[in-house]
């Protein structure tokens, strides 16, 4: 039976200014990428959300992201490296705080948005980041774009790494992301998103914007949570992914053990 890891971004609310239904996606998802504070969440919405996380025995990852509130973390930013690494050990560490006092734990890191683009090519920032992780818990699991130089970098450095691909997004005939300020970068027609997740869970293949076909070897599918139409997206996902089945399942779970 095929596994597949379903995850979406979440602790994005900011105060009064709620961003997704995260009570919804956590009912859907395996895993939940926590914002830590650096481009969304405040303290007590990222402690909500953990706390659900940890009620529907969700796996917790730290999204970690640039210091950009304004732009969501979507603005590159030539970061020197003490900083960067001491960013990512700030991220961290603030979410495995509050993950305790939930009743739950940090199991991976996802960088966000722009971080998370620059990372999967940028071979400076990527040792960076995985520095700070490492310097924190050896032990964390990487999540990174699939078919990226950062998935070998990573794991030449002893870290684990998931490879993930995108549920709602673009690809460039080269496997990279279409910039979100590039037409049709984000997809929201839920029937052809779901066609090609199963392609890609089936065949390990996706349809590049050009409409040239591309491999991805993936073993997790987000769906962004501040889509609109987000649950629904991840609703009309899990029923077609089991459907057809596909067991889904946090990579942190081991083999052979239910989810």
């Amino acid at each position: 039976m095929a596994v597949i890891d379903l995850n979406s971004d979440l602790g994005e609310g900011y105060g009064a200014w709620t961003m997704g239904d995260d009570a919804a996606m956590l009912a859907l998802v395996t895993s939940a990428n926590v914002a830590c504070g650096f481009h969304a969440g405040d303290p007590a919405g990222i402690l909500r959300t953990l706390r659900a996380a940890a009620a529907r025995g969700v796996a917790v990852g730290a999204h970690i992201a640039y210091p950009d509130r304004v732009g969501f973390g979507r603005r590159d930013m030539d970061v020197g490296s003490a900083e960067l690494v001491a960013d990512v050990i700030y991220q961290i560490g603030a979410l495995q705080g509050l993950a305790r006092a939930a009743g739950t734990r940090v199991g991976y890191v996802k960088p966000h948005g722009a971080l998370y683009n620059r990372i999967a090519t940028d071979p400076r920032q990527g040792r960076d980041v995985i520095a700070g992780i490492r310097a924190v818990d050896p032990g964390l699991v990487l999540m990174a774009l699939a078919g990226s130089p950062l998935i070998a970098l990573a794991r030449s450095e002893g870290l684990a790494v998931v490879a993930e691909a995108f549920a709602d997004r673009a690809y460039t005939p080269t496997g990279g992301l279409v910039s979100r300020r590039e037409a049709g970068a984000v997809m929201h027609d839920v029937q052809r998103i779901v066609q090609r997740v199963l392609q890609l869970v089936r065949d390990g293949t996706l349809e590049a914007i050009d409409g040239s076909t591309i491999r991805l070897d993936a073993q997790s599918i987000c769906v962004h949570g501040d889509s609109p139409g987000a649950v629904a997206m991840a609703t009309a996902l899990r029923e077609a992914l089991e459907a057809n089945g596909v067991a889904l399942r946090s990579f942190l779970v081991p083999a052979g053990v239910p989810a």
